[in-house]
């Protein structure tokens, strides 16, 4: 156990050099392995899960090493309940990602397969490292990954895409990477664990702005990636443009780095300026739900709608972690975990309706509910789940979302009521003009229905979301001491209230 977390994490890197140096030339050899590498890391990733404490405080399966000594600099890694799940996340949909591009990719296969399990490295290193200059290392290697499967495997603006993909987000790299030098040299350490223990009493020494700033210098960067509104742009871009392998790694797994970042190091790190700040921040989360999914609505392509409604979704996540609430963190996270999945496998749904019609024009569609009966049955419960219907995974989270921001403020809770409405009507009208009514264009009348790979690919899918609706407390349960933590950290105030104790004893009783 004592090098599980960088077995797990660099086995995918393994999987890459072993393709890398693989002379074969087969691309069914180079999707096999590319396969087998991420299934292993599934599993490490699953046995993880399963071995994490859920009543344990603190760091488990850490390792912490001696790096670079002058400044200090450690590999030190290690998982709390917010990182196992995320871990995890990233871990099962790689393998999909993997089958979604399997008859898609059809030039430069190797390299394709070796950029997607480079990418699984940078995104579970992201999420394990407790070291701030490891941390950045990961964080921007795993862009350039993903800056070559958007614009070498992507559609026709895909260089553009690329470009304005890895300028929006270097902009905010740079503005983390100055905070983080400001707090070595304030505390002397690149330990994320030790600058939270002695960061309180520097802040005595230093300019009662100096917070603010370290504050924003974060938050900046981890909002470009959410995207939140207005800093946004470049995700419907990237989105479209992306492969479809690439739109789901992106959705499932890097958008929720930004909303990670800012549980991992906006509010346990700079609590006074978190609690300043969460009116405003909320605003904006308000409106992103609002816009993303306005803008979702209409939508003429079905790729840019699922992208919009990814905006609009992570706004929910936002919202709960600043309103300060343990429901509304947890309902956070557990939403994190919750797109991750849904959007997922809508947009592997996408790439499929893609490969067989070569268009996603909503008007192109309508009456595939009587041609491919069994694609359509998946299309509608990953909808379902996207939209909140009770049973499906997507309503916990954004429950515990909308109870939270109603006990920081009850026009937050309003507001995000709304989102959820508006996201049914545009989920459900554009299910309708796909799948309902007759035929109305003659190249959809003999589509191919599910494969067997598609079909294994959307039932794992499906079977999460189902798991994760009904029975949510094995996830639950492991992020209680987590988000429990960040409550006591940010403290009391008028933004952040302890739950009353009816909500306290049903967390005890779930921890037993």
């Amino acid at each position: 156990m004592n090098h599980y977390l960088t077995i797990l994490t660099f086995l995918p890197l393994a999987g890459a050099f072993v393709i890398a140096f693989d002379r074969r030339e087969s691309a069914a050899a180079i999707r096999g392995t590319a396969l087998f590498f991420s299934v292993g890391a599934f599993v490490l990733a699953v046995g993880l899960f399963f071995h994490f404490s859920s009543g344990q405080a603190g760091m488990q399966f850490v390792e912490d090493h001696p790096w670079i000594s002058s400044p200090p600099m450690h590999y030190h890694v290690g998982v709390d309940g917010l990182s196992v799940l995320l871990t995890l996340l990233t871990a099962f949909l790689t393998p999909l990602a993997v089958l979604a591009s399997w008859s898609g990719i059809t030039t430069r296969v190797k390299e394709f397969h070796l950029f997607l399990l480079a990418l699984e490295t940078g995104m579970i290193g992201v999420f394990v490292s407790l070291d701030l200059f490891l941390f950045f290392i990961f964080w921007e290697a795993m862009l350039i990954p993903m800056y070559f499967l958007i614009g070498v495997w992507g559609h026709e603006r895909r260089v553009y895409a690329a470009v304005k993909f890895i300028l929006y987000t270097m902009a905010g790299s740079a503005l983390m990477l100055v905070g983080i030098l400001y707090l070595y040299n304030v505390t002397g350490t690149f330990d994320l664990v030790t600058i939270l223990r002695e960061l309180p009493d520097k802040w005595q020494a230093l300019p009662a702005s100096a917070e603010t700033w370290l504050f924003w210098s974060f938050f900046l960067a981890f909002a470009i990636k959410v995207p939140m509104f207005p800093l946004h742009t470049w995700l419907p871009d990237a989105h479209v443009e992306a492969p479809t392998a690439g739109s789901v790694i992106l959705a499932g797994v890097l958008l929720k780095m930004g909303t990670y970042g800012m549980l991992r190091f906006c509010l346990p790190l700079f609590p006074d300026a978190a609690k300043q700040f969460a009116p405003l921040i909320s605003v904006f989360a308000i409106i992103g739900i609002l816009y993303g999914s306005l803008v979702a609505m209409v939508q003429p392509d079905l790729k840019k709608l699922v992208a919009y409604s990814s905006v609009a979704h992570l706004g929910f996540v936002v919202l709960g972690i600043f309103a300060f609430d343990l429901r509304g963190i947890e309902g956070a996270i557990y939403q994190m975990v919750n797109h991750g999945v849904s959007t997922g496998a809508l947009f592997m749904l996408v790439g499929m309706l893609y490969d067989r019609r070569h268009t996603r024009l909503i008007k192109d569609f309508g009456g595939l509910a009587t041609t491919v009966p069994v694609y359509s049955t998946f299309f509608m419960i990953v909808a379902l789940s996207s939209l909140g219907l009770p049973m499906l995974n997507g309503f916990v989270g954004e429950f515990l979302i909308i109870l939270g921001a109603f006990h920081a403020r009850a026009l937050f809770g309003t507001l995000a009521a709304v989102g959820v409405v508006l996201a049914a009507v545009y989920l459900l009208w554009m299910y309708q003009r796909v799948f309902l009514g007759e035929v109305t264009n003659d190249k959809s009348r003999n589509l191919p229905d599910c494969d067997l790979r598609e079909k294994i690919m959307l039932t794992a899918a499906v079977a999460v979301i189902l798991f994760m609706g009904i029975y949510p407390q094995p996830f639950l349960r492991r992020m209680d001491s987590m988000a429990g933590q960040v409550i006591e950290r940010v403290g009391t105030s008028s933004y952040a209230r302890r739950p009353p104790a009816s909500y306290q004893f049903r967390r005890a009783e779930r921890a037993r």
